[in-house]
């Protein structure tokens, strides 16, 4: 089964909320499925995104769910979801590379960024998401603040990360597990182009 028949059948198994479908179906008419996760880091390949998605879902299940307290919804709303904004972000470009063995410059392919919506990260991500169905305030907030310390705003000083950090403890286990599955369980997954 390939990564997007993958994702299909996690978000259709374990989203029901109303929206949902639209949401998928929409998802299906963008570059989400065929997209890369990043220009040169994780997921720099055909097909990264929905890589990074599924991977990143698995390991918040594998590692952080607990079926007292943690909602299995959410646990994928979040996981699948949380990179949305990177769908129709990429764009394919050329440029001239020497090939070492034969000396020559040859055109070889790369992931360039071309961010239509310039909306900030998680919370295009939110923003996509809500255009179809409703986030609850714990989801919205795991896939706001998903990049930790890496974002923009957290970079800034903003307190706002810590607190919802505290408040939203989905928010620690996503950024967690998107952690992992960057720099750990996809290690080798870039520059296939």
């Amino acid at each position: 089964m390939g990564y997007k028949e993958q994702f299909i059948e996690i978000f259709t198994d374990n989203i029901k909320r109303d929206g949902g479908q639209n949401l998928l179906e929409w998802m299906q008419k963008t570059d989400f499925f065929t997209a890369p996760a990043s220009t040169k880091f994780h997921g720099a390949c055909e097909e990264g995104l929905v890589m990074h998605s599924i991977n990143v879902y698995n390991t918040m299940m594998e590692r952080h769910f607990d079926p007292d307290t943690d909602n299995r919804e959410s646990f994928a709303i979040c996981g699948l979801l949380h990179d949305l904004c990177k769908a129709q972000f990429y764009k394919i470009s050329t440029r001239n590379v020497k090939n070492d063995e034969t000396g020559q410059w040859e055109k070889k392919p790369f992931y360039t960024v071309d961010d239509a919506f310039p909306y900030g990260h998680g919370e295009k991500s939110v923003f996509l998401i809500e255009r179809f169905m409703r986030l609850k305030p714990a989801e919205a907030m795991a896939i706001r603040w998903h990049m930790g310390g890496f974002d923009e705003a957290a970079k800034g000083g903003s307190f706002a990360i810590s607190l919802a950090y505290e408040k939203y403890p989905i928010a620690v286990k996503l950024h967690l597990a998107d952690l992992e599955s960057t720099y750990l369980r996809e290690k080798g997954t870039s520059s296939a182009r």
